[in-house]
């Protein structure tokens, strides 16, 4: 791994910062998932804020939602095209290196701040229900802690209702099925750690 992925991006300093909006720098063991973010810092999964970039036809979303859910991307279509006043005919989860190239992210992953990325934000409700929130910064060792108002006059954020509970598929030794090699079929939901869990 790159050193730069270890350390906090510049930018994202510099863009809270500038902003002056209080919060708290968490540096903590590299972590690449929601959940394991959870686990580092010994925190509830709804206190962690899972972003996730989404392509709604040509345009890209930057959707926050908590750890313990999963998204259901024809909620957020439904509430995409709500805010665009307008169809969207195809939405999808980009690839990382498509996503990467999209949003010219170098060593960095994708942070939550969507005005650092030129990104329209939108917040699932579920997350509002909480004071404050623990946010990617883009780096694998540090992450942002903020009130929910804050980050949602920050990054000018609309608000939506677009996450379901997850649910594990459990084989017959009780161990949860964390990944499916041929992806998901219809009417399955993906979320950000790979597991897959069936619709209702």
């Amino acid at each position: 791994m790159p050193e730069n992925n270890k350390k906090l991006p510049q930018k994202v300093i510099d863009y809270l910062t500038k902003a002056g909006v209080p919060h708290n720098i968490i540096e903590h063991k590299t972590v690449y998932t929601a959940y394991d973010a959870a686990m580092t810092m010994g925190k509830k999964l709804e206190e962690i804020a899972k972003s996730l970039v989404v392509k709604a036809d040509k345009d890209y979303f930057l959707v926050i939602l908590p750890a313990n859910k999963s998204l259901d991307l024809e909620k957020v279509k439904k509430n995409i095209s709500k805010l665009r006043q307008k169809d969207v005919k195809m939405l999808k989860i980009p690839g990382e290196k498509i996503m990467k190239e999209a949003l010219k992210l170098k060593d960095e992953t994708v942070s939550a701040f969507g005005q650092l990325h030129k990104l329209p934000v939108i917040m699932d409700k579920a997350l509002t229900k909480a004071k404050k929130a623990i946010f990617s910064s883009g780096g694998v060792n540090h992450s942002i802690e903020m009130e929910i108002k804050d980050f949602l006059n920050l990054e000018k954020a609309s608000e939506g209702s677009f996450s379901v509970a997850k649910k594990i598929k459990k084989s017959a030794k009780n161990k949860s099925v964390i990944k499916k090699k041929n992806g998901a079929k219809k009417g399955w939901t993906v979320n950000s750690e790979k597991v897959i869990s069936r619709k209702p």
